[in-house]
């Protein structure tokens, strides 16, 4: 058998092997851990009447791999309305948790808050966000439990300071109710938003899509108690953000929220959509739907 020949059968196999890893790595989905599953490195906690990353009472901590809202130093909830801020903004992703609510509602919640928390969504930075505010301008994906009593969707959608259409029409609710089934006490769910800009964001609770919405902007007012679209008040910024009413939402932090119901995240995790999308970089993926090709690598 001639040399040249066995030459190119080697040169073959090598490119055939190299070939194949190369096409799985592209698609092969690369989740970022935005908890650590250790403690709170790379995020920001405000709780309403406090400093920036003031943890009254250690609202927030970490205990044997769970990030925890937990409310055995509080006497009474005091409208101490927390934010856990993650420390980078993004525009196109899909956050996933795993969570479940655990034990009883601190006294003094709204009865609203009970079995109730959520993942903000394009959320206001936590620096931005004033000392005596409840909650930041951005859009909140509930995460909701139903018991005996009372039977409650999850994955509902409510808007601080935003709009959305839903079916092509302006919604005027400011809390929307999804099609999910009911989750409970000490179940653990999955909760996912895919978020794609101000275009399109859908909630899926375990898997299934239970609302999808478009358009998101800012505006529509706050929902907190003496908040308004004036010039100062309670509002963080207000004139900054009157000058931003009605201008597209597209980008922005995600927040873990404590309303006054212990609740516990195993995992919180991230797939950026936004990226290199040059298939002959290195760091092509073929699932970015979002064109950053400033990042590219060859």
């Amino acid at each position: 058998m001639p040399a040249n020949f066995l030459t190119w059968c080697v040169f073959l196999f090598w490119f055939s092997a190299c070939k194949e890893p190369a096409s799985k790595t592209a698609s092969e989905r690369e989740w970022k851990q935005l908890f650590n599953g250790k403690d709170l490195s790379g995020w920001d906690i405000k709780i309403t009447g406090h400093e920036l990353n003031e943890n009254l009472n250690n609202n927030f901590r970490v205990e044997n791999g769970i990030l925890k809202v937990d409310y055995s130093g509080f006497k009474k909830f005091d409208n101490a309305f927390g934010h856990l801020y993650y420390k980078d903004p993004f525009s196109y992703y899909i956050v996933r948790v795993e969570y479940r609510f655990t034990g009883q509602q601190l006294e003094g919640g709204p009865s609203y808050a009970y079995l109730n928390s959520g993942v903000m969504l394009h959320s206001q930075p936590a620096a931005s966000v004033t000392k005596n505010q409840w909650f930041p301008v951005s859009l909140e994906m509930q995460l909701l439990a139903s018991d005996d009593k009372q039977k409650r969707t999850n994955g509902n959608l409510c808007t601080p300071g935003t709009t959305v259409h839903i079916n092509g029409q302006l919604s005027a609710a400011h809390c929307v109710d999804s099609k999910s089934k009911n989750s409970y006490l000490n179940e653990w769910v999955t909760a996912e938003a895919v978020v794609y800009g101000d275009s399109v964001i859908h909630h899926l609770i375990n898997g299934d899509t239970v609302l999808t919405y478009e358009k998101t902007r800012v505006g529509g007012g706050f929902v907190n108690e003496g908040m308004t679209w004036t010039s100062g008040g309670f509002a963080a910024d207000s004139l900054n953000w009157i000058q931003k009413d009605n201008t597209p939402l597209a980008t922005g932090y995600i927040a873990l929220q404590a309303e006054s119901h212990p609740v516990e995240f195993r995992k919180v995790e991230l797939l950026n959509l936004e990226g290199c999308m040059d298939p002959k970089a290195t760091n092509y993926k073929s699932y970015f739907v979002k064109p950053n090709n400033a990042s590219c690598r060859y």
